[in-house]
C-alpha cells in the first residue's frame, strides 16, 4: 500500500512533534518546510524537505517555498480518476493531510514600536494558500490549523484509518476562519486600526473576527443564547481580563463591567463606580481608593446592593474590607494586593477581575452595534472638556468649587443613558436620572434622589435643555451651577431662568448622547 503524505509547516509548534511521530507510526510520509523541518528532524522525525518534492530551492529569503504545482496539485487533486491520472502524468504525489498555522502576524504587530517593514515580512502567503487549498478539498484532505485538534484527528486515524466526514467539514470551517482572521488582522493594520492614529475613513469592507472565550449560560434572559468573544489582535480590555474568583460571568455581568470600567477610566484621581443595568448608581473620587468607594456607595446604598464595582487603582485591604460588607456581583480593577484578594475570595460567588487598559487603538477607537441585517459603527466617545472651549453664559461665574464639581459631573454624565442628568458635589454623585423620555423627567429623578443634598450641588446634562423647566426644577432643589452643551433654540430662555435663580451656567458645545 502506497504511503500517505502529510505536509507540516507551523509557526506554533505546540504538539507538532507528537503529531508527526504518530503520523509516521501510521505510515505517513512527512513533508516539511525550513524551520519546521529542522525542528522535526532534531526531534528524530524522518522528514522530506519541500525542496526535494518540488525540485526547486526556497528563494527570495524564504518568501517562495510551497507555491508550486507539486504541492498544490497534491493538495487540490480530488480522488477521482481524471485528477489522479493527471497527478501520475506530472509525477505529483497526493497530499492527504495538511497541518499548517501561519506566521505570527498578530504577535508581531503587538510589539511596541513595530515597523511597517517588520509587519509586512510577517505576512504569510504560502501558508494561507495551503490551508485554503486543503480546506477546499476537505473531503479528501485533512486540514489542521489548531493544535487542540491533533489528538482528536489522531484518535480517529488510529481507530478507523480515516477521519469522519463531519470532522473533516468542521476542520475545513476552522481553517477558513483561521485565514479570515489572519487577513482581517492584516487589513486592519494597513488601514491603521491598531496604530497610534485613528483611520481617516471607515473602510468599504469591514470584517470583524472574534475568538470565542466561552459560551455563556444565557443572554440577557434565560430564553436567549449567548457567547463571549475576544476581538483578534487586541490587547487589554475586558475581553482580555483575568478572572481571579467567583462564578462564571454572565452576559449582563459583561455588559455592566464594560460600562463600569469605561466610567472609572475617565478619572486620574482614585475613583470608584457602582453600576446597575449599565448606569452608575454611585460614582466618586477620593484621596485614596477606600474613600472613593465609600463615597460611591454612600451615593445610593439601596441600588448598590447586587451592583458591579469598578476601581481605577490596585485594590488594597481597606477597600476590599469595605466592599466585602455588602453583596456585589463583580469587581473589576487593574490589580489586587495579596490581602485584598484574600478578603474578596472569601466570597465564593463574587466575580473578581483584573484588567489592563486597551494598549492598541484597534478595537478601542470604534464601537459596533448590530441592527437587523447589519451593523453601525462609530468612534468611541472620547470627547472631554479638554477638547472644548467652555463658555459661561450667565451673569454669575461658577466658583472654584463649582468648577470642580461641574467637571466631575460632566465626566460621569457622558456614560449615563440618555436622557441623562447627574447631580453631584465634592467628587461624589448624589442623584442620577437615566434613560428618560424627556429631560425634565430625568432631572426630577436625579434631584429627588439627591434630596436635601442637592442644595449647593451642581447639575450636568448630556444634551441641551429644550425648555427652561429643567432649570426651574434645579433651582427649586437648590442647585447652584449647571453644565450643558447648549444649542437649543430656547437657550436664551434657559439662560434667563438661570439668571433669575442666581445659577451659574456653563455651555460646553459638546453633546454626550448615549443610546
Amino acid at each position: 500500500m502506497k504511503k500517505r503524505r502529510a505536509l507540516i509547516s507551523v509557526s506554533n509548534k505546540t504538539g507538532i512533534v507528537e503529531l508527526a511521530k504518530s503520523l509516521v507510526d501510521l505510515e505517513f510520509e512527512i513533508v516539511s518546510t525550513g524551520g519546521t523541518a529542522q525542528y522535526l528532524q532534531a526531534a528524530g522525525v524522518p522528514v522530506t524537505p519541500v525542496s526535494q518534492v518540488t525540485g526547486f530551492p526556497e528563494i527570495l529569503d524564504g518568501r517562495v517555498k510551497t507555491l508550486h504545482p507539486k504541492i498544490h496539485g497534491g493538495i487540490l487533486a480530488r480522488r477521482i480518476p481524471e485528477h489522479l491520472n493527471q497527478l501520475d502524468e506530472h509525477a505529483i504525489t497526493p497530499i492527504d493531510l495538511v497541518a499548517v498555522n501561519l506566521y505570527p502576524f498578530r504577535e508581531t504587530i503587538s510589539k511596541p514600536g513595530v515597523t511597517l517593514e517588520e509587519a509586512i515580512e510577517n505576512i504569510d502567503i504560502g501558508g494561507p494558500s495551503m490551508v485554503r487549498s486543503a480546506a477546499k478539498n476537505y473531503q479528501d484532505v485533512i486540514v489542521l490549523v489548531n493544535p487542540e485538534r491533533y489528538e482528536e484527528v489522531l484518535k480517529q486515524l488510529m481507530e478507523t484509518g480515516n477521519v469522519s466526514p463531519d470532522l473533516r467539514q468542521q476542520l475545513a470551517a476552522e481553517a477558513f476562519a483561521h485565514t479570515a482572521e489572519y487577513d482581517r488582522l492584516i487589513a486592519a493594520f494597513l488601514q491603521g486600526l491598531n496604530q497610534a492614529d485613528k483611520p481617516a475613513v471607515f473602510p468599504e469592507q469591514l470584517v470583524l473576527v472574534g475568538e470565542k472565550i466561552q459560551d455563556l449560560r444565557y443572554g440577557e434572559n434565560p430564553h436567549q443564547r449567548a457567547a463571549f468573544y475576544r476581538l483578534a489582535g487586541v490587547q487589554g480590555g475586558l475581553a482580555n481580563a483575568k478572572q481571579l474568583n467567583g462564578k462564571e460571568l454572565s452576559y449582563n455581568n459583561i455588559v455592566d463591567l464594560e460600562s463600569a470600567w469605561a466610567i472609572v477610566s475617565e478619572f486620574d484621581e482614585p475613583a470608584a463606580v457602582i453600576i446597575k443595568h449599565t448606569n452608575p448608581c454611585g460614582t466618586a473620587i477620593g484621596a485614596d481608593l477606600a474613600e472613593a468607594y465609600r463615597k460611591a456607595y454612600a451615593a445610593d446604598p439601596l441600588s448598590a446592593y447586587g451592583g458591579i464595582v469598578a476601581l481605577n487603582r490596585p485594590v488594597d485591604r481597606l477597600t476590599a474590607e469595605e466592599m466585602a460588607k455588602i453583596f456585589l456581583e463583580a469587581v473589576i480593577a487593574p490589580a489586587y494586593d495579596h490581602e485584598a484578594l484574600a478578603i474578596l475570595q472569601k466570597k465564593q460567588n463574587l466575580r473578581v477581575l483584573a484588567v489592563e487598559p486597551i494598549r492598541t487603538k484597534q478595537g478601542s477607537c470604534w464601537q459596533v452595534k448590530t441592527v437587523q441585517g447589519g451593523f453601525v459603527v462609530q468612534d468611541v466617545d472620547e470627547g472631554s472638556l479638554d477638547d472644548v472651549e467652555l463658555k459661561v453664559v450667565t451673569d454669575r461665574q461658577p466658583t472654584e468649587r463649582e468648577w470642580e464639581d461641574l467637571r466631575f459631573t460632566w465626566q460621569v454624565v457622558k456614560h449615563v443613558k440618555s436622557n441623562a442628568i447627574v447631580v453631584g458635589t465634592g467628587g461624589q454623585t448624589l442623584g442620577v436620572g437615566a434613560g428618560q423620555m424627556n429631560r425634565v423627567g430625568a432631572a426630577k429623578i436625579a434631584l429627588e434622589q439627591a434630596g436635601e443634598k442637592a442644595r449647593g450641588a451642581v447639575l450636568a446634562s448630556d444634551a441641551f435643555f429644550p425648555f427652561r423647566d429643567t432649570v426651574d426644577e434645579a433651582a427649586k432643589a437648590g442647585i447652584t451651577a449647571i453644565i450643558q452643551p447648549g444649542g437649543s433654540i430656547r437657550d436664551a430662555e434657559c439662560i434667563q431662568a438661570a439668571n433669575e435663580h442666581g445659577i451659574a451656567m456653563v455651555f460646553t458645545g459638546m453633546r454626550h448622547f448615549k443610546h
